[in-house]
């Protein structure tokens, strides 16, 4: 049985999108606002309404954490702002000047795609607020971990306007307003490329399946041992489990090197999974060495790092990103105060 609870009457025209996040309801309207609530008892939150927006707000979805929320508009902007206390954080006009008629975050949160009325979509760095690149009439697949592309898909004669994967099978369905559905098939190379470890992290290894430890395998450049691990059965937990003298005794993987380039890379997993169960936002983690920033800079690829850690990076005289592989423009570091207060708050909450 399905019973209604309760109902919100604040909005004066048409809502248009609704969004949650762990402890908010998110609606935005025609009326040109958007309004939060408190999932406790559905009250609105004192900083709500949330105006800034010129024309109908379209659209609204929360990071992966919750602190963010960003909406768009017909006003051909897109907003994020803080959720505790309504700030406004950017204000990111789309280059063509088109409504905006949706917006998403990416599942590690350093990313968000908003897409217009005229087809284009363009992708934003989510802490730096830049442009990272528009595309239209095209398919494009990144490396969700490097942002490189793997792959551009172009057989659409106008804009596309969805796609989707298949959960079980390499299938990717692409329709576009050429009024064609394309339905593609990927090898294994490429899930090997385009599967984030991150993102599967975020389903905790030990739920893997023996698919989803080839994929891991593959990524980590291990694909010879993929059908090793298949005939023995190595799934998830028992990934998690493996040690040197079962690498060696029970999957009899001869090589002294291989066996610890495999144990290292297993160490590595379960370093991850210990700071992923730990609820930490993954925006609160430097990516180099993967644990609570303390004193957040951004750096000249739009990511945030810890202090030390990134001059430790550059000190070694690599100039490259430790996101991207990419040379890095310039080697300054920026304090990153917005992301350094909301570790200080969300701190705050944890030892309360």
């Amino acid at each position: 049985m399905v019973k209604l609870i309760h109902t919100l009457a604040d909005h004066s025209d048409d809502v248009n999108c609704c969004a949650f996040s762990a402890s908010l309801l998110a609606t935005c309207s025609l009326d040109k606002t958007i309004r939060l609530y408190s999932l406790s008892d559905f009250t609105e939150l004192p900083h709500s309404p949330l105006k800034f927006h010129t024309y109908a707000v379209h659209c609204c979805c929360f990071s992966p954490s919750g602190h963010i929320l960003a909406s768009c508009s017909t006003d051909g902007t897109t907003v994020l702002w803080n959720t505790q206390d309504g700030r406004t954080l950017a204000v990111m006009e789309q280059p063509s000047g088109s409504p905006v008629r949706v917006c998403r975050f990416s599942p590690d949160s350093t990313c968000l795609a908003s897409g217009a009325a005229d087809g284009t979509v363009v992708l934003w760095n989510a802490q730096s607020h830049k442009l990272y690149r528009s595309v239209d009439k095209s398919v494009i697949i990144y490396d969700t971990n490097t942002e490189n592309i793997l792959h551009t898909l172009t057989k659409h004669t106008r804009y596309v306007t969805t796609c989707a994967f298949a959960p079980n099978v390499l299938l990717l369905a692409t329709g576009s307003m050429d009024k064609i559905v394309n339905i593609w098939q990927f090898d294994l190379e490429t899930l090997c490329q385009a599967r984030s470890t991150e993102d599967e992290l975020k389903r905790f290894t030990e739920d893997w399946s023996e698919e989803d430890v080839s994929a891991w395998l593959c990524a980590q450049g291990f694909k010879d041992l993929v059908d090793i691990f298949k005939m023995n059965n190595i799934d998830g937990k028992e990934l998690l489990n493996l040690t040197k003298e079962s690498l060696a005794d029970d999957l009899k993987i001869e090589s002294l090197g291989l066996r610890s380039k495999v144990l290292r890379k297993i160490e590595e997993l379960r370093t991850k999974v210990d700071v992923l169960s730990s609820g930490i936002p993954d925006e609160f983690i430097c990516p180099i060495t993967r644990e609570l920033m303390k004193d957040p800079v951004i750096a000249a690829d739009g990511y945030s790092y810890e202090k030390e850690a990134m001059e430790n990076w550059i000190s070694k005289k690599k100039r490259t990103s430790p996101m991207t592989n990419l040379v890095l423009p310039s080697v300054v570091l920026t304090p990153n105060r917005t992301l350094k207060m909301a570790i200080d708050r969300w701190l705050e909450t944890q030892h309360k």
